[in-house]
Parts: C-alpha cells; sequence; structure tokens
C-alpha cells in the first residue's frame, strides 16, 4: 500500500464512486431568519444515544450559524427534489423565497417534500480538516413518503 496523499481530484474521483443520500441542513440565525445549505456529508454516529454527524465546509456561509445554533435539522431530500438541492447548494441571498416549508414548535424548519425530517440538538463539534464535523443528538423527526435524492459520481442520482 502506498503512504503518499492523493490529490483533492483523486479524492473526489474515489469517493464519487460511494453514493450518499442529498440533504439540506436549516437553522435558524439569529434574527430569526431561516437558513439552509445542501449537505450529502451525514452519517450515523451512535444508537445509544442517538447520534449523526454532518460536515461543514469552515468557508460556507451556514458554517458559523450551525455552530451557533443549538439544534438544527437534517432534512432528507426526495428524488424529485433536484432543484432544491441545487438552490441550497449555491451562493445566494433568496434561499427560502418560494420555498415552501413549516416548523415544529420549537420553530425548527421543515422543508415541504423531504422525506425525513432529523430534528438534532447540537452535541459537539470538532475540526476535520477544511470542515468541521457537527454531531447532533437526535431528538426527534418525522419521516414521509417517496424515494431518496442520489449524489453518485458527481452528478444527482436515483434508485432504480
Amino acid at each position: 500500500m502506498t503512504t503518499t496523499e492523493v490529490g483533492a481530484a483523486q479524492f473526489r474521483q474515489l469517493l464519487g464512486r460511494f453514493a450518499t443520500g442529498v440533504t439540506i441542513l436549516t437553522v435558524r440565525a439569529p434574527d430569526g431568519q431561516p437558513v439552509g445549505m445542501t449537505a450529502n456529508s451525514l452519517a450515523s454516529v451512535s444508537l445509544h444515544p442517538p447520534l449523526l454527524s454532518v460536515c461543514v465546509d469552515r468557508q460556507a456561509e451556514m458554517h458559523d450559524l450551525i455552530i451557533a445554533a443549538p439544534e438544527f435539522v437534517v432534512n432528507v431530500l426526495s428524488q424529485n427534489q433536484e432543484a432544491l438541492s441545487r438552490r441550497f447548494g449555491a451562493p445566494r441571498q433568496d434561499r427560502f423565497d418560494g420555498v415552501g416549508y413549516t416548523q415544529n414548535p420549537d420553530g425548527l424548519i421543515l422543508l415541504e417534500g423531504a422525506i425525513a425530517h432529523i430534528e438534532c440538538h447540537r452535541y459537539a463539534e470538532y475540526s476535520g480538516g477544511d470542515h468541521t464535523i457537527v454531531v447532533g443528538r437526535v431528538v426527534g423527526g418525522t419521516t414521509g413518503k417517496g424515494e431518496p435524492l442520489l449524489y453518485y459520481r458527481g452528478g444527482y442520482a436515483s434508485l432504480g
């Protein structure tokens, strides 16, 4: 086995062979405005207690907000929400204009059409290179109907 480090392009190519689900993380900014970003770095961490992790680029607009927010939601996108994923993955100020969402009793943002809403309390953060690994304790959630939106080999995909 080689001990040299792979470059960014090769790393993306290697991990591109691993299909992931696509999510949008949502929080409330200190001024109460909804904020969100597309993420496909969701992973289960623990069953007892129920923990998950998401990775957020330190340069992302969302980074400081999710680190400061006590709670966040992972909205798991359905296969017909590719446009929504692209919208929340692009740098823009009006991500929520015309986007349907509801709020849970705590004011957390639940995107309409998502096949799951995973409600989390921020549990821990860890440095991970140019990202921060945010660990959330799952405190609630809902599931809906539909198939997941996938990301594979640098593009969107669906089951089947």
